[in-house]
């Protein structure tokens, strides 16, 4: 079997996946898929299944190896730049089809050459292709460069000496306020000049300094979409506010005000550790401040909508504009892998101590929700941005794990009786799921929970009407 294997389960179309009944005789309509892909995450185009009912039809000729290199020079002569694919013959329920993998591209913006780069660029949302945008396409240049919008020069924003002088102090003031012991004080050295051009921070044209959009970020902040907007809400959406704040000025700022908004509006509970009292608030600080910070590091300065923080009654809601960038998945995210988008101010912000190493924040936030008995935070690649929820403690999502017993349920598996009991019963609820097993319902809750997340069930509903059914295969 040739090297682009693939099951033969036919998976529905999706950001990667495309599939064309045949090769269309108007070769700019499956090209555009082409770029789209290159342009993003890459993709396969498997041309021999109907792109609506999903039934294999194949590719029937007596060229197909023919065919197959028409499509890779199609793909070559009308792309710019040149697009890596590799074009092979697959075999697929008995039938043949053609798989088109295109790779992501590392010089993007890639467009078609007789549309031109305004009308020929093309990017994927969802399962569709569309044409790119002014701003999309700006970004892709940005990409395509290796050169980040934080990263460029404001060139004709010069820098003095004693702006210069008093954005250092700035940024020591707040490494120093971020340390936890005097001797990390003591190890804070003062910013220099060179500092901050070797962080690409400042840009030196003829003996002056340049700043650029990070040192504009970190000290005045003229960008008017690099804000983040709070809110308190009364229930799950966003119908009646409660309360909202926008804050602007440098982003380190902006984070410190965002961080106290989100502390004043959750629960701050108590617990006794030997003679004394604790404060302890329903969702850990430390990832709550790690999220927002996440937030403002990680998010494109180039989308021209803000960073958003709601609190509803069942969750934190925290929305950073600009989606994954290549070669992350929310897997690989969570797992700690970590591609910086804003390297200028990454710099200035593993100075300030706002960040330690580059990709360890997730697995730190992860850990730190499940240590206090919470559910691991939700990721939505939305493709423009990247939402995390954070559920407190509420009748949709667990809080706390089953405590250990001697019961004959714990010890036969939960989740196995579970699967068990929904293969004989068509829709059951949670109380009557916790009665089978005979345990709590906040024990049952948490059962259910990682079924649900696994994909062995569906909840349907929500609160006092939730139900749950096995997934159908």
């Amino acid at each position: 079997m040739p090297k682009n294997q693939f099951s033969s389960k036919i998976e529905p179309e999706s950001k990667t996946l495309e599939y064309k009944r045949q090769i269309p005789d108007d070769h700019i309509k499956f090209l555009k898929t082409v770029v789209a892909f290159a342009n993003g995450h890459g993709g396969r185009i498997i041309f021999g299944i109907d792109d609506e009912t999903h039934d294999v039809v194949g590719i029937a000729s007596d060229n197909l190896f023919k065919i197959a290199d028409s499509v890779s020079n199609m793909i070559y002569d009308n792309c710019i730049p040149q697009i890596m694919c590799d074009v092979s013959l697959q075999t697929l329920q008995n039938k043949t089809v053609i798989v088109a993998q295109i790779y992501p591209g590392e010089h993007t913006p890639y467009y078609i050459k007789s549309l031109g780069l305004e009308n020929g660029c093309f990017v994927r949302l969802s399962a569709t292709t569309r044409l790119a945008d002014r701003d999309t396409v700006r970004a892709l240049m940005f990409e395509g460069s290796n050169t980040g919008f934080d990263r460029t020069v404001q060139r004709e924003k010069f820098v003095s000496e004693k702006e210069l002088r008093s954005f250092c102090n700035s940024l020591k003031a707040t490494a120093i306020k971020n340390c936890e012991t005097d001797e990390q004080k003591r190890n804070i050295k003062p910013l220099t000049k060179n500092n901050l051009l070797s962080w690409q921070l400042l840009y030196e044209n003829n003996g002056r300094l340049c700043r650029t959009n990070a040192f504009d970020l970190l000290s005045k902040n003229s960008l008017w979409c690099a804000k983040i907007q709070c809110a308190v809400f009364k229930g799950t959406d966003r119908s009646v506010f409660v309360d909202r704040r926008e804050f602007t000025g440098p982003i380190q700022q902006q984070i410190e005000d965002a961080y106290s908004f989100v502390l004043r509006n959750i629960h701050l509970g108590a617990e006794i550790k030997g003679l004394y009292r604790q404060d302890v608030y329903e969702i850990p600080p430390t990832a709550i401040r790690e999220l927002i910070i996440n937030a403002v590091l990680h998010r494109s300065y180039l989308e021209i909508s803000h960073i958003q923080i709601a609190i509803f009654d069942d969750r934190l809601e925290i929305t950073s504009p600009g989606g994954l960038p290549k070669g992350i998945t929310m897997e690989r995210m969570k797992q700690g892998f970590s591609k910086v988008r804003n390297e200028a101010i990454a710099n200035a912000f593993h100075y300030m101590r706002l960040i330690e190493q580059w990709g360890t924040g997730i697995p730190r936030i992860i850990d730190s929700l499940k240590d206090s008995g919470l559910a691991e935070p939700e990721f939505i690649d939305m493709e423009i941005a990247i939402r995390t929820n954070i559920y407190r403690n509420t009748d949709d999502k667990p809080t706390t794990k089953p405590e250990t017993d001697d019961k004959p349920t714990t010890k036969r598996n939960a989740k196995s009786l579970i699967l068990e009991y929904l293969e004989n019963h068509e829709e059951c609820a949670l109380k009557e799921l916790s009665e089978m097993l005979g345990l709590k319902a906040t024990q049952t809750k948490f059962y259910l929970y990682d079924l649900v997340e696994s994909g062995k069930i569906v909840a349907k509903g929500a609160n006092r009407n939730r139900t749950y059914i096995l997934k159908k295969v």
